[in-house]
């Protein structure tokens, strides 16, 4: 951790590369990570990603709230599991949305924070 940096904005970020670490490690598609701060009280990041087909998506969902668990990140909300067409787990600082990949192309959420859908994202960019 830097000297400088706030205790809370280093869980943040380790929240984050956490779960981007595990959903490149499970093969999600077209992953993106949005900034929010300043933009939203909501949360501090919003990541975005796709599995190829329901089964995919849950695999994914169940993956990222068991390593957060794992990690002493607690237990992570989630919608959206039956159906797994559209998932979405509330870590508190860290939303994440999973998607289809035409759920996600139908609703378009990139669009909504005015984020080009080709700001893919290296996950171990950090």
């Amino acid at each position: 951790m830097d000297i400088d940096q706030n205790p809370v904005e280093f869980e943040a970020e380790s929240l984050e590369h956490a779960i981007l670490t595990k959903l490149d490690d499970d093969k999600a598609q077209d992953i993106v990570c949005i900034d929010l701060r300043g933009k939203s009280s909501v949360a501090d990041t919003l990541i975005i990603a796709s599995g190829r087909s329901h089964r995919h998506v849950g695999a994914l969902a169940d993956h990222v709230m068991r390593a957060l668990k794992e990690q002493g990140f607690g237990k992570v909300r989630v919608e959206g599991l039956p159906a797994c067409d559209w998932v979405l787990l509330d870590a508190g600082d860290v939303v994440v949305h999973l998607f289809r990949p035409e759920v996600r192309s139908f609703y378009n959420i990139e669009k909504i924070w005015s984020v080009s859908s080709n700001h893919t994202i290296d996950p171990l960019r950090q």
